[in-house]
């Protein structure tokens, strides 16, 4: 037995010895330096304690860019599952030329990030802005968009969106894909309705890809940056700053390394939170159904 138990080890020496060097030991390191008031620059640095964390909860931007990263958390991950299981179950059906219909909802995924957010500032641009031409032709009044507290939020979130929902799609197809028909036929014969085979069929048994899809793109919020970057530069009035684009401007602009390991400190523990939450609501609904 003792045997069996080194030998399993050795096994799995090869990864855990990247988990090691390229996670968990950037983690501690992280962590070591959340307690010290390291300026990135010098080669000296002070052991401050558990002072960036009281900081960093007594300071009130703090709590605006939190409501913002929950704001822009729920308001892509949700609408991008949903609209990913919709355009599916549509694909599904009788459509002409699905595999182009499909390529083109994918396109936005792999398209560079940076290039992708360019055009849809330049889209949402409130002067010269094509989306602002189209409102004014229908005599709509033009809109301040990025420009303005209200809406640069909501303007992050679709471009976020319009990137990740032909991804969320192509893994509902596959799961769709897997559900036998003769489950849909008996039904028919039963004479279920679309809504119906929608609410006790398609839904139950996608489940598991709606969690994988939850929780990834969960991840992929909380670490969003580029877009948030370009379109807004975490304004107008700290109104898009995100804790991730926090931790960018403590790192970089203002040179505190302790602070920003800190934040980053506290994304880890909400991506877990997050991720544990998810995995216990689609248990319960799971057995609910």
């Amino acid at each position: 037995m003792k045997n069996e138990k080194i030998t399993a080890f050795f096994f799995c020496l090869p990864a855990l010895i990247p988990l090691i060097v390229f996670w968990i030991g950037p983690m501690i390191f992280a962590f070591y330096l959340s307690m010290t008031n390291w300026d990135l620059m010098m080669p000296v640095y002070d052991m401050v304690g558990l002072e960036n964390y009281q900081d960093l909860f007594t300071d009130p931007r703090f709590y605006d860019t939190l409501w913002n990263t929950l704001y822009f958390t729920v308001g892509s991950v949700i609408p991008a599952v949903l609209g990913g299981l919709l355009l599916a179950v549509l694909l599904k059906g009788k459509v002409i030329a699905k595999t182009f219909h499909r390529t083109l909802l994918f396109s936005p995924w792999v398209t560079p990030l940076v290039a992708m957010a360019i055009v849809w500032s330049w889209l949402f641009n409130p002067r010269r802005g094509l989306i602002n031409f189209i409102l004014v032709s229908l005599n709509f009044p033009a809109l301040p968009w990025a420009s303005s507290s209200t809406w640069a939020m909501p303007v992050v979130i679709i471009v976020s969106v319009w990137r990740t929902l032909g991804w969320a799609m192509v893994f509902y197809l596959v799961a769709l894909d897997k559900i036998p028909e003769t489950i849909y036929d008996a039904a028919k014969i039963d004479g279920a309705t679309f809504w119906k085979k929608l609410r006790y069929i398609t839904l139950p048994l996608v489940s598991p890809t709606t969690l994988f899809l939850s929780v990834v793109l969960t991840v992929e919020a909380l670490r969003a940056f580029d877009q948030i970057d370009i379109i807004t530069q975490g304004g107008p009035a700290g109104a898009t700053r995100t804790l991730l684009y926090h931790y960018y401007q403590s790192a970089f602009q203002r040179f505190n390394a302790g602070e920003a390991a800190a934040i980053g400190i506290v994304i880890l523990l909400i991506s877990g939170v997050f991720a544990i939450a998810q995995f216990i609501i689609s248990k319960k609904f799971v057995h609910y159904q």
